[in-house]
């Protein structure tokens, strides 16, 4: 064997959502703050496209990078690399990522708890395990402030016609229909249709709906579109579907898209402060959810999201190229990706 690079990866999920972890062959990545360092991943796509590309990787998959922090009140930092590019946070992958840093002995784990600071594009972000007989059995997670944006916004939509939405950050901006206004429940069996829906909503609310964080210009864009839908509202149970580029359903209910609901419904004053959600996602796992506490963020009112759930090592390898490859970055057709990246086979 006569690889050119070889990276270190874990394998893991957070209930179904696949995000493996990076743990070495990659030393550090140019920038002073983990921002910095994902606007370079960002400007500098190649390891992006190494791990998460065929044959090494598949669309329906993040790839976290793990990092030294950049702030000193951290432990570790990390960077979700997905199919379409590089994100601020998520927090599936926080909590694989918590569950890989203490399973494997790269950060001690102590029982019955063990309390890790990770360092995120953005913001810190607090990961609480519970810890029994040397494995992870969960991780709760404080966010940083999450905010709602537009509250039942009218937008146009092709081939639909008017519907309301509303837009809130959650670590990136999602924008967030109802299902049951849509004529449907949220289910596996209609994933697909889900896909196209969402595209079309999404395109829509990026062009009629302009955001702007109060402290981080590089985030102002509508990233990811999540389907809401009330499964027990009288029990505080509830469907989330986020719809990811290029064209899949987060198959966890959604760390990011779970706190940009809560800062919507905590400014509905549909919940209160403390109160605990049921996050189902559309598979039926769960995430449990609350807000923790209520701040400000700029002028804006916001939320400090809490959310809980479980991950889980499912491998370890090792990936890497061979000189004589034609394909070192890998490759994309639509059939598996859809439509919405643009896709190239590098050459060697």
């Amino acid at each position: 064997m006569r690889w050119k690079k070889t990276l270190t990866v874990i394998g893991a999920h957070a209930e179904g959502e696949v995000g493996r972890v990076i743990t070495g062959g990659v030393l550090d990545v140019p920038g002073a703050s983990v921002l910095e360092k994902m606007q370079y991943l960002q400007e500098n796509d190649e390891l992006r496209q190494f791990v998460n590309n065929e044959p090494r990787g598949c669309a329906q998959m993040t790839t976290n990078l793990l990092l030294s922090p950049c702030d000193p009140d951290a432990d570790a930092a990390f960077i979700p690399m997905q199919a379409d590019g590089t994100h601020p946070m998520s927090g599936s992958n926080a909590m694989c990522v918590t569950t890989v840093l203490l399973e494997t002995g790269i950060l001690p784990m102590q029982e019955p708890e063990t309390t890790i600071v990770l360092d995120t594009a953005a913001g810190l972000v607090k990961a609480v395990a519970q810890c029994a007989d040397g494995r992870v059995e969960r991780v709760t997670l404080d966010f940083f402030p999450a905010f709602a944006e537009y509250l039942d916004a009218t937008i146009e939509v092709e081939g639909i016609g008017s519907i309301s939405v509303d837009v809130a950050f959650g670590g990136v901006y999602y924008v967030m229909p109802r299902a049951s206004e849509l004529g449907f429940q949220i289910g596996p069996d209609v994933a697909r249709e889900m896909l196209d829906l969402g595209a079309r909503i999404k395109r829509a609310a990026r062009e009629q709906l302009p955001v702007c964080h109060p402290e981080i210009p590089a985030f102002n864009s509508i990233e990811f579109l999540m389907f809401t839908d009330d499964i027990d509202p009288d029990k505080h149970v509830y469907r989330n579907a986020t719809i990811m580029p290029p064209g899949r359903v987060d198959r966890s209910p959604c760390g990011t898209g779970s706190a940009a609901r809560l800062a919507v419904m905590h400014e509905k004053r549909q919940i209160k402060q403390g109160q605990t959600l049921e996050m189902r996602s559309t598979i039926g796992s769960r995430f449990d959810a609350s807000v923790v506490a209520v701040t400000r963020l700029g002028t804006r009112n916001a939320v400090i999201p809490r959310l809980s759930g479980r991950a889980w090592i499912y491998a370890m390898m090792q990936l890497g190229a061979d000189p004589s490859d034609p394909y070192p970055l890998g490759y994309t057709m639509a059939d598996t990706w859809g439509t919405e990246i643009e896709h190239r086979i590098p050459s060697a």
